[in-house]
């Protein structure tokens, strides 16, 4: 396989991931965990379940998470086999498989047995680093292909400093508390806690208690989040003129995150409109995932910029050396 079909394999599996997570939510949203009974892998007892909505919505979760599984594995074998001296790519499709395999069996566990929330809520935590992975290496192939690296990337003669690249990490880590605590917010109902926007319950500290002090707390660190990626795109792109990349990807974080408020706050007004609020709660989620993914991302990028700078084939030869052929210029 040359680059390109790289590249276009590892779309198609971010793809099917895509609609794997989002699958997940309408589950979760919909309250069709229970769709196919306490029976996994079958169906009240069926390869085929009844026509009912919540068995329809759950089985093809199922579906589509099979996909996903097949996929990640498609590209395991490929990346090891045609990009050997991609460690990076390598490292991005096996965690793909990996958390996609952990997610499923999460996901037949809550099926066959009752798990608590806190549990859950990890169901949705794993499946986001499966989506992240996957994202990840549909980004790297397509930098592979694009500029025909041959090598482990590096950011050439532009680096960032040990400070960048920390609070970089931080951020990231502290995005995915922010997410476990969301999932942690819809699987104990307590999205309704705090009514009303920017205002919980119409006080900037509401009486806590229960789902008021779920829904408070989120919304805390949703805040400190918005802060925390406002200063990193901000800081990024000052300190790194001499890298686009890096002030793309900045300005993607933050944007997404805005993004990320509004749509929390459109689930609060939606609340008591059920036909409107599972597409908002669907487009909160899906911005959460995006969200993760590009700070992930940009945390293996700055990485690999600090690192010292590696020399890149000069010549196509060079590159089919390795097991593929480069494919010039942007797809």
């Amino acid at each position: 396989m040359n680059t390109r079909q790289l590249k276009w394999l590892s779309y198609l599996t971010f793809v099917v991931m895509f609609f794997a997570t989002f699958g997940g939510t309408v589950v979760t949203k919909t309250d069709s965990g229970l769709g196919c009974g306490h029976e996994w892998p079958l169906c009240h007892g069926e390869f085929v379940p009844a026509h009912t909505i919540a068995s329809l919505i759950e089985y093809s979760h199922r579906l589509i998470s099979g996909l996903a599984g097949l996929t990640a594995v498609a590209v395991v074998v490929a990346f090891h086999l045609f990009a050997k001296n991609r460690r990076d790519l390598r490292t991005y499709s096996v965690m793909t498989l990996i958390f996609v395999l952990v997610q499923a069996v999460m996901g037949a566990m809550a099926v066959v047995y009752d798990q608590s929330s806190a549990v859950l809520a990890f169901h949705f935590g794993f499946s986001l680093i499966a989506f992240a992975s996957s994202l990840m290496l549909a980004l790297g192939a397509r930098r592979m292909d694009k500029l025909g690296e041959a090598s482990y990337p590096s950011g050439g003669k532009a680096r960032v400093s040990a400070a960048f690249r920390g609070y970089t990490w931080a951020v990231t880590i502290y995005s995915y508390i922010v997410v476990y605590i969301g999932a942690y917010v819809s699987h104990t109902n307590s999205a309704g806690g705090c009514l009303g926007w920017p205002l919980c319950n119409g006080k900037f500290i509401p009486e806590l208690s229960g789902g008021v002090t779920i829904a408070f707390v989120h919304r805390i660190a949703a805040l400190l989040l918005l802060i925390a990626i406002a200063v990193l795109a901000v800081c990024g792109y000052r300190l790194n003129r001499g890298n686009r990349e890096l002030q793309g990807l900045g300005i993607a974080a933050v944007t997404l995150c805005l993004m990320q408020v509004f749509s929390g706050a459109a689930i609060v007004s939606t609340l008591n409109k059920p036909e409107v609020y599972i597409f908002s709660a669907l487009l909160h989620n899906l911005l959460i995932s995006s969200l993760f993914g590009v700070l992930c991302y940009l945390s293996v990028r700055v990485w690999q910029t600090g690192r010292a700078t590696l020399q890149q084939p000069k010549s196509a030869s060079a590159v089919r050396g390795i097991g593929f052929e480069p494919q010039g210029g942007k797809r």
